[in-house]
């Protein structure tokens, strides 16, 4: 897995690991947009780039018993919004770890879902290829295999 400099298209390997206890207290609500400690019952992954402890993104995931992993939460970090965001792809490996272990869990089932704020609904539809369902978008099948193939390990 990679993320790009935006400024230098320089590629930089990230890992994907859980949230430690010692992490919470680097995850501020000011640097990530909402209070991460509520989130601790859940799955929580970070993103950072390999060798460096900066947390570059965040995840928490819940398993469902329909053979679904639901995406309950995802933010990057402050620096990395908008268009002045200094790395590429923090979000998109995210939901690639997200449907990958989805896969390792449910195989050919796997379904990755998420309620979005009303204004990302677009943006997920167009930048990942996630499909409506009521209130909830969601990756299967083809579109899942796909970002699979597009944040390749």
């Amino acid at each position: 897995m990679i993320v790009v400099e935006k400024t230098t298209g320089k590629k930089h390997k990230v890992k994907v690991e859980l949230v430690t206890t010692k992490d919470y207290t680097k995850i501020t609500k000011s640097r990530f947009f909402f209070d991460w400690k509520t989130e601790k019952r859940n799955e929580v992954y970070k993103l950072t780039l390999q060798g460096i402890d900066d947390i570059l993104g965040l995840v928490s995931l819940i398993e469902h018993d329909d053979k679904r992993i639901e995406i309950n939460l995802l933010s990057v970090s402050k620096e990395n919004r908008g268009k002045t965001k200094q790395y590429l792809g923090i979000a998109g490996n995210l939901i690639s770890w997200a449907c990958r272990e989805a896969v390792k869990r449910f195989g050919e089932d796997a379904c990755v879902s998420l309620i979005p704020k009303t204004e990302l609904v677009k943006h997920y539809k167009n930048e990942y290829g996630m499909l409506e369902a009521g209130k909830s978008l969601f990756l299967s099948d083809e579109p899942l295999l796909l970002i699979l193939e597009r944040f390749e390990p």
